[in-house]
């Protein structure tokens, strides 16, 4: 199964290490510094909610796996001594002696740790696609390696007694690592660098591995790179004998005369759609519109009264009563026409993404659908969502938003990170995804004028909220 198992060359690297980690461990050395560590263990408690099965391979003495509070952890390592110790220390977890490329492992993982590993293995590309049994659709492979300019600088402190001594290793860019992890069936959707300082110097440390390390030109010599994958798309296993169902979930204030439309037009879509509409505040008679649409239509269709003011508030409590395995928003102005949300639909089913965000900025718009300020803001809050999430974002202020209920679900289990911070509900959102690293998928869609009613956005005062909101999230997501 594996090319490398009977080479002696392999034989000959694979015991060379050995011995070195375990006479790593025999001596109680440690593997890097302790500030580099914690550093290290902090990124990824960020990136793993507590909870998650996690396999962590090349696990060493198993302190970052025990930090990440698994629900299940195992930890792999091919150190006799490493597991011994790892065992004595946290005796709640599993580890095992195994090469990592030949994992004989039962059962499948939401998380895959391979720290600081990638750069000793053999053959990267055979442990990657070794790991492929041990993941789920929705697994996420998360690996850091050091960086081609730190080479040197490592190896100094390694011959001054300040780290771990280690054999020859390979030095990879991200470049090489992203075309790794596509031969091997991976998709690469987030990559970044982290720490321009692995010691502790009181002060300087802190504020360059939270700040400095995250702009250019400084971020150019940080010490790691990060990198999240996932397997290529496929449908989920309990999709493939059923559709699954949709909930559209419609926010409705002062649209009484795009109801009849909405539902004339929202398509039926998987195994069935259900359509909630929430009104909220309306000074016109949208409510008694609903009511009355429902009352003609043959379709499964709910009406609730929002409970509290604000998109966000009608998101929330519509997304609460919703029965679909997939959820969607769409606005009740028609300005994004219902008839694309089957798009949105296949894009989640086929797996190709696990959010979808509509797009608005790559067609050509109908001649009153945005207004120049609203655009030139639209543009901006894009790009920074875009680097404030690490992945590509071209319209963060589309209003329709589609995801997996189970996703949602655990979006809500982490919403306490953020607080309730955001009045719109497209932030809530999208900076729950990429908090759970969920892949983001960009949708493009025709956006239309309005044919009914005003618009319920205020550009200014609106404004001033996004940006509070961009420098809030900075905190919240980048700079930690």
């Amino acid at each position: 199964m594996f090319l490398w198992t009977d080479d002696a060359s392999f034989e000959k690297y694979t015991e060379e290490r050995r011995r070195n980690w375990d006479g790593i461990a025999g001596a109680g050395a440690k593997r890097c510094p302790a500030y580099y560590r914690e550093r290290l263990a902090m990124t990824y408690r960020f990136c793993i909610p507590q909870g998650a099965s996690v396999l962590d391979l090349g696990c060493g003495k198993g302190d970052l796996l025990a930090s990440l509070e698994p629900s299940k952890g195992v930890g792999v390592d091919f150190a006799q001594g490493m597991i011994a110790e790892a065992k004595k220390r946290h005796p709640d977890l599993e580890f095992l002696c195994r090469d990592v490329h030949c994992l004989e492992i039962d059962g499948k993982f939401d998380y895959i740790v391979m720290s600081d590993l990638l750069n000793d293995v053999w053959d990267v590309q055979e442990v990657l696609t070794g790991v492929r049994e041990l993941c789920h659709n929705e697994t996420k492979l998360i690996s850091n390696f050091f960086s081609h300019l730190w080479k040197g600088p490592l190896n100094l402190v390694r011959r001054l007694g300040l780290a771990s001594p280690t054999l020859q290793q390979n030095w990879l860019t991200r470049e090489d690592m992203a075309n790794l992890f596509y031969l091997s069936g991976y998709e690469v959707f987030r990559s970044w660098p982290e720490f321009l300082l692995p010691f502790n110097i009181p002060l300087i440390s802190g504020f360059s591995n939270a700040c400095l390390a995250r702009i250019w030109p400084f971020k150019l010599f940080d010490l790691t790179n990060f990198m999240i994958a996932r397997p290529k798309p496929g449908v989920k296993p309990g999709w493939a004998e059923r559709a699954p169902s949709v909930s559209v979930l419609v926010p409705a204030r002062n649209e009484a005369g795009n109801i009849g439309a909405l539902m004339e037009r929202i398509p039926e879509m998987g195994g069935g759609t259900e359509i909630i509409f929430v009104e909220g505040n309306s000074t016109d008679n949208t409510y008694e519109a609903i009511e009355g649409a429902i009352g003609d239509s043959t379709r499964k269709c709910r009406l609730y009264r929002q409970p509290g003011r604000g998109k966000g508030d009608a998101v929330r409590a519509g997304f609460a009563k919703a029965s679909g395995d997939i959820l969607m928003i769409l606005d009740a102005d028609m300005t994004v026409p219902p008839e694309d949300l089957p798009r949105f639909y296949d894009a989640i089913y086929s797996g190709h993404a696990e959010f979808v965000n509509g797009v608005r900025l790559v067609y050509p718009m109908e001649g009153r659908a945005m207004r120049f300020f609203n655009l030139l803001g639209n543009k901006f809050f894009s790009a920074s969502f875009s680097w404030l999430l690490g992945q590509t974002l071209r319209d963060s202020l589309c209003g329709t938003k589609v995801l997996a209920r189970a996703n949602y679900e655990r979006i809500v289990k982490n919403r306490a990170y953020f607080g309730d911070f955001d009045p719109f509900g497209d932030f809530d959102l999208l900076f729950g995804a990429a908090k759970l690293n969920l892949r983001i998928v960009d949708m493009p869609v025709r956006y239309r004028d309005r044919t009914y009613g005003e618009t319920n956005i205020e550009r200014w005062r609106h404004g001033w909220m996004l940006l509070k909101m961009v420098v809030y999230a900075a905190f919240k997501i980048k700079f930690v």
